[in-house]
């Protein structure tokens, strides 16, 4: 670490994830939210906090454990039905879609018009997506959503810019990623990752029961929460990758 990255970290802390009121959490497609953060966000609707959903992709390619016949229409159907059920799991009754496609068949600027204005609506304090600065990550549309997530946390508190985008300003006090390499705020999850496992059955198109695709799921959401939480000192963890206002631009010290 260098010196100026140490003095930045300690004159102008990280935010904490739990410290926050109202918090939007941003899936590519349906069940990403619920494998990225499941177990913290259970955590954050038990401690009372607000918590909105907005997923961008209707997940209608994901047919390999679908039932035989099923169309692509028609799973993005029953993807929709199953996103609500595992919301409802986590405690989490705003849930709002932006029905684009799948497979990065859409134009990235409609993907950020769309998603600018559902924040201007939610009006959070903090938004979470997928990083998009991940060496391994090569899905475009875990890429694209990651990449507005990232710049909406930016501009989305300048009324002007967001008029820009027939949408209103959002208080975003910070922006967070899940599904990420550089973790550097945790949350301890132990008593939560049994509801997310539940959460994520819930989308049984993707993850039937007793399916090799669960299986392996679980043991690396499992493994996963023991290294965080060996890293973190909280028994069990999910960690984020967060900035805070003063750390979103021209300070590349913050090592983040």
């Amino acid at each position: 670490m260098s010196i100026s990255s140490f003095i930045i970290k300690r004159a102008v802390p990280l935010p904490k994830v739990e410290d926050f009121s109202h918090y939007l959490f941003v899936g590519p497609h349906p069940d990403d939210i619920e494998i990225g953060a499941g177990a913290t966000i259970a955590k954050l609707t038990d401690m009372g906090k607000k918590v909105s959903f907005l997923i961008c992709l209707d997940g209608r390619f994901g047919l390999d454990y679908a039932p035989k016949g099923t169309t692509s229409d028609e799973l993005a159907k029953i993807r929709k039905e199953e996103s609500l059920k595992a919301a409802e799991n986590l405690g989490v009754s705003d849930v709002r879609f932006l029905d684009l496609s799948d497979g990065g068949l859409y134009d990235p600027k409609d993907l950020y018009d769309r998603m600018a204005k559902a924040v201007g609506e939610i009006k959070p304090d903090i938004i979470f997506g997928p990083d998009p600065v991940v060496s391994s990550e090569c899905h475009a549309d875990h890429l694209n959503v990651g990449e507005a997530v990232r710049r909406l946390g930016f501009f989305a508190h300048i009324g002007e810019i967001m008029e820009a985008y027939g949408s209103e300003a959002a208080p975003i006090k910070a922006v967070a990623f899940y599904m990420t390499a550089k973790p550097n705020r945790f949350v301890k999850t132990s008593k939560y990752i049994q509801k997310q496992l539940s959460a994520i059955l819930c989308h049984e198109s993707q993850f039937p029961k007793d399916s090799d695709a669960f299986a392996s799921l679980k043991t690396y959401i499992g493994v996963r929460a023991f290294d965080f939480g060996l890293r973190s000192f909280k028994g069990k963890a999910e960690g984020f990758r967060i900035l805070g206002g003063t750390h979103m631009h021209c300070l590349p010290e913050a090592g983040i």
